[in-house]
């Protein structure tokens, strides 16, 4: 039976699904099977999109984009193809798809009217010869025809893995130019592929360390506007924003919102001791989660909101500890060589990211969250400061360079170790922080 929806996004985006061709009985979808093994990318056939040229070859492009910048996914060459339909009505002539080898096959139409877009697209697995799932239809003001390719590659992308989303996303991060000694800073907000990019600050005072709340609608940071840093929120729509920390004589850092935005966790420096503390979002009451003369810093909330991984060097050097919202004494989960710190939780739960040092070598790392099963996914001179994507398959971290001249880069690498790869920007960059999934 056909399933009829419609419902409003954010930017004027809408989209319900239409009829597709009749579908043919088969075992199971066409599904990757994503392990920590060697993936061999699924050959895709992407050929262009029908209807207004322009918008409709780059609205195909960002599809392509994303979906190959996974590393999962293998686009067939244009000229390899030998069956394109005359329309996006037309019958799919499977067997010249499976010729070249084609598992799956997308085909889409963009129409343009006035300032909106509105773009259509159907799925197929190419071998079981049907389509999978329902077409989609999404319509969009025409400036957001980025957002438009991102949700239907998101479509795409879920379909053919089982796993949640993440390219309707965007990225938080702070710009850095001027010489490494002093460097000027500012905190931009972009799509999580580098394009689309707004600036949230000017350079006139320090930035750093901007993170999405759970909607994506504000941003913490902080900044040293009084000349102590001291945490702010910033409303992302209206770039305006208000001091949640005024001390005068104490340091407050590394904040963080929990999962349902009700509570920021930070790092609050007073007479000399650091500590981790939690402060009520909206009355901006506040206590102490740890009472230690170590340095309690970098902390990150579990997903489900009852547990607080932070970095802490009580044990001599720092380490990984979780603690509940209780307090308590915390637990550490980290045993292996070197520092550890930065962690930060991954959405689905089950691992955390962090910054591993070892030696003169840095590396972003991933272990179970009862310290279980560490893994180190890159290497360099510094790697630092993990965040995840909404769906916890990719972490984006931050690379810099050596030498005087060193200059920090973003860059992503898959939760096996793979598919690591720079974001693509004119700007030097770091301390990212990624949002959730757009509405």
């Amino acid at each position: 039976m056909l399933r009829t929806l419609t419902f409003a996004l954010a930017l004027g985006l809408t989209t319900a699904p239409f009829t597709a061709l009749p579908a043919l009985a088969q075992d199971g979808p066409l599904r990757i099977e994503i392990t920590d093994g060697v993936v061999e990318p699924m050959p895709i056939a992407i050929p262009a999109f029908f209807g207004d040229d322009e918008v409709a070859r780059k609205v195909r492009d960002v599809v392509a984009s994303d979906l190959t910048g996974t590393g999962l996914f293998r686009e067939i060459p244009a000229d390899a193809q030998i069956a394109r339909p005359d329309s996006f009505s037309d019958a799919i002539a499977y067997e010249d798809w499976r010729a070249i080898n084609a598992q799956a096959l997308v085909t889409a139409e963009v129409t343009q009217s006035g300032e909106d877009i509105s773009v259509k697209f159907r799925l197929f697995d190419v071998f079981a010869g049907q389509p999978q799932g329902d077409g989609m239809q999404f319509d969009a003001r025409a400036g957001d025809w980025r957002r438009a390719a991102h949700k239907i590659a998101d479509q795409i992308y879920s379909r053919l893995t089982g796993e949640a989303p993440y390219f309707d996303s965007r990225v938080a991060f702070v710009q850095e130019t001027g010489p490494k000694n002093a460097r000027i800073k500012r905190i931009g907000v972009m799509d999580y592929d580098g394009a689309n990019t707004l600036w949230m600050t000017d350079s006139s005072s320090l930035v750093l360390a901007p993170q999405f709340s759970p909607d994506g609608r504000s941003l913490l940071y902080v900044s040293y506007d009084s000349g102590f840093p001291q945490i702010r929120v910033m409303d992302v729509a209206s770039v305006s924003s208000r001091p949640l920390t005024q001390s005068g004589d104490s340091m407050a850092f590394a904040p963080r919102y929990s999962p349902d935005g009700r509570w920021v966790v930070y790092s609050l420096e007073n007479g000399g001791n650091t500590d981790i503390y939690l402060m009520d979002a909206a009355t901006g009451a506040q206590r102490a989660l740890t009472d230690a003369p170590s340095i309690e810093t970098s902390p990150s909330f579990s997903p489900d909101g009852k547990r607080i991984v932070f970095e802490s060097d009580r044990s001599g050097t720092p380490q990984l500890y979780i603690v509940g919202l209780e307090g308590g004494e915390p637990t550490r989960i980290s045993f292996g060589d070197g520092r550890y710190g930065s962690p930060a939780w991954s959405p689905k739960g089950d691992m955390i990211a962090y910054t591993h040092q070892v030696g003169e070598k840095f590396h972003i790392g991933v272990m179970r969250t009862d310290g279980s099963d560490e893994k180190n996914l890159t290497e360099s001179f510094l790697d630092e400061g993990p965040t995840w994507a909404p769906n916890g398959r990719v972490v984006m971290f931050t690379r810099v360079t050596p030498g005087g001249n060193g200059q920090p880069r973003l860059h992503s690498v898959d939760i096996t170790g793979r598919n690591m790869r720079p974001l693509d920007l004119d700007f030097a960059a770091s301390d990212p922080s990624w949002g959730p999934l757009m509405p």
